[in-house]
């Protein structure tokens, strides 16, 4: 650059800082001293208002309420919980949810249903809902259980009442290293094995002194025992979600549903690929009420389905896939493909499914679980995880939505007989719940537990 460039480059940098400096500076006062009364003005004010004003602790109170819920529906997980008389049931003016449930528990038909609690590994407990040295009473697949979590962090899951004079070890039981102490006369007993390692007011402890000690997993989020009629051990493993135990998918939330129907009635919906189109096809806007799910305001917008179910070769031969694509129209169009989703399933056993969820910008996992109760009481929940950069409220509505679907099936479940000889058709669609329930049938055996009904009762 030539040196006269130069010079006429500094002249114009030096006359262009005077213009900026005589205009911004004045404005600058302007504001400053703007500013300064606008503060005096606020401290004014505070100081005239009547602390005791009805009107201001209304507004702080309703702007702390929209504070805090707002902060729920961005960060907090969904946690959707509904129990037996929360839905699924016909309404009478006479009657509540809940006394109706009662009612139709104890009047309905089940049906000749299989055994009630198959073989197999179940999740009895989500991991961070028991810490370390904490303990738990649970109750499933017809057991009362004693689960707790070891100095080491360990879990385990014992049988709950002491066989020296039956305390239930989880009421008030203390962890002392990798075992739980009776809270009636402080027995220990070792975790992994149910063993008695220690009696206060004995120097030996005779060696029939020990609790049934469960087989346990902790794995993708959820305390597991295995239950087996025969008392068989393990022959097959849950396997690991790989995006869950290194962090790349988080925890977002949960949805928990109490179902009045046998176990199998829930997972025999993978292969029922023609109830889609009828219970699944409205739009879900309309809610999981069945009578009110077909509003004309809303059909001009529904969910397509196809679907197909298999099961895998042996070894494998304990899992069941499914395959979904689903496609959300508007005014019979396929133009909005952001709604477009590929669903993959993989049931392991009679009660734990691997659902995988992708869309063109959204991917998820969702962990199903069936828990039995009651011999035809089920808890069905499900976890969603999704990647740590999709925003929590996304994970929310997602979530929200798949349980409304779920609802709609609960109202079948809760009020459905089991028909242990199905009038089916020779199609395709029907042809799939015959393999499933061929399939499901490995998971019973000789000594599988029986409903058997008395008058008026449903002992078994």
């Amino acid at each position: 650059m030539s040196a006269i460039r130069i010079l006429v480059v500094c002249a114009f940098v030096i006359l262009f800082s005077v213009i900026v400096n005589d205009t911004i500076q004045p404005l600058l006062r302007l504001t400053t001293i703007q500013l300064e009364k606008n503060v005096a003005r606020i401290n004014s004010s505070i100081r005239n208002t009547d602390i005791l004003s009805p009107f201001l602790y209304v507004a702080i109170a309703l702007v702390s309420f929209i504070a805090y819920h707002f902060y729920i529906l961005l960060f907090r997980p969904l946690n959707r919980v509904r129990i037996l008389g929360d839905l699924g049931y016909q309404k009478d003016g006479k009657f509540s949810m809940k006394e109706i449930a009662n009612i139709v528990k104890k009047r309905r038909d089940v049906g000749e249903i299989p055994p009630v609690y198959p073989n197999g590994w179940f999740a009895i407990i989500e991991g961070w809902r028991l810490k370390t040295g904490e303990t738990k009473s649970i109750h499933a697949i017809g057991q009362e259980l004693a689960v707790f979590r070891d100095e080491k962090g360990v879990a385990h899951v014992l049988d709950a009442y002491c066989p020296h004079m039956g305390a239930n070890l989880a009421i008030g039981g203390l962890v002392v290293g990798d075992c739980i102490q009776c809270p009636f006369h402080g027995w220990k007993f070792r975790g992994h094995d149910g063993k008695c390692t220690g009696i206060p007011y004995a120097e030996k402890v005779p060696d029939v002194a020990r609790a049934k000690s469960w087989n346990t997993v902790e794995i993708n989020g959820w305390i597991n025992v295995w239950y087996h009629a025969e008392g068989s051990e393990p022959y097959w493993t849950l396997p690991e979600i790989e995006e869950i135990t290194n962090g790349t998918f988080r925890y977002k939330g949960r949805t928990e549903h109490h179902v009045n129907a046998h176990i199998e009635e829930i997972p025999e919906n993978a292969a029922d690929a023609a109830h889609l189109r009828q219970v699944h096809r409205p739009f879900i806007a309309g809610g999981y009420d069945l009578n009110k799910m077909w509003n004309r305001y809303i059909s001009w917008a529904h969910h397509n389905w196809e679907a197909t179910w298999s099961q895998r070769p042996s070894p494998d031969d304990h899992i069941g896939c499914m395959e979904v694509t689903h496609d959300l129209k508007f005014f019979d169009c396929s133009l909005f493909r952001l709604f477009k989703l590929k669903v993959r399933a993989m049931q392991i056993g009679p009660a734990i499914v691997h659902i995988t969820m992708e869309g063109i910008f959204f991917k998820c996992i969702l962990l199903h679980v069936v828990t039995p109760m009651e011999p035809v009481v089920q808890k069905v929940v499900q976890n969603i995880y999704v990647h740590w950069a999709l925003p929590n409220i996304i994970a929310k509505i997602f979530l929200a939505g798949d349980a409304i679907q779920v609802e709609r099936d609960v109202s079948i479940w809760n009020n459905k007989k089991f028909q242990s000889k199905p009038v089916l058709t020779k199609t395709k669609e029907d042809s799939l719940i015959a393999r499933h329930r061929r399939w499901y049938s490995q998971f019973y055996s000789e000594h599988s537990p029986r409903l058997k009904f008395q008058k008026d009762t449903l002992d078994w």
